[in-house]
């Protein structure tokens, strides 16, 4: 079922890169905003350039208090060189077991022949616990609405 404006976000933990520490959403709650963008896979073209974007104006996202962290399927290895590669100075964090995705509803059935990777996705979660903004994209060449995403942490 889809994520919708105004209903509490799906509680999650999951392994952020490398795989010794975890990501879990409650930690922000009364502290940050938080902006999860879900993305199909590492190192493809679309999502590399979806991540540098957010890297290059990522003050701004710090500024407007928010907890950034990028989710794909991808092992928490290779998020890890993948964020080490392309000096993303966010959380990634890997949701191989699909848990996350199926919970806010962010799966392709069939992605050029991938089963069950991500769609690129984002949602703003306020520090209630509430989600502010939910965007879900079909067509995986479709960038997030940055400007959107901003305005929705403005006004959390």
């Amino acid at each position: 079922m889809p994520i919708t404006v105004g209903q509490d976000a799906p509680e999650f933990e999951i392994p952020l890169a490398g795989g010794k520490e975890k990501f879990i959403l409650s930690n922000c709650k009364g502290k940050h905003n938080a902006v999860l963008l879900f993305f199909p896979l590492a190192w493809t073209p679309v999502c590399t350039s979806e991540l540098c974007a957010m890297r290059d104006s990522f003050q701004e996202y710090k500024d407007l208090d928010a907890h950034v962290v990028g989710i794909s399927v991808d092992s928490p290895f290779a998020l890890a060189k993948f964020k080490e590669e392309n000096n993303y100075p966010f959380d990634m964090a890997s949701d191989f077991n699909k848990d996350v995705s199926k919970a806010y509803d962010t799966l392709y059935e069939d992605l050029m022949g991938f089963k069950g990777v991500c769609k690129r996705s984002a949602f703003v979660i306020n520090k209630e616990g509430k989600v502010v903004y939910a965007e879900v994209k079909e067509d995986a060449h479709d960038l997030p609405d940055f400007e959107k995403i901003k305005a929705a942490l403005k006004s959390a």
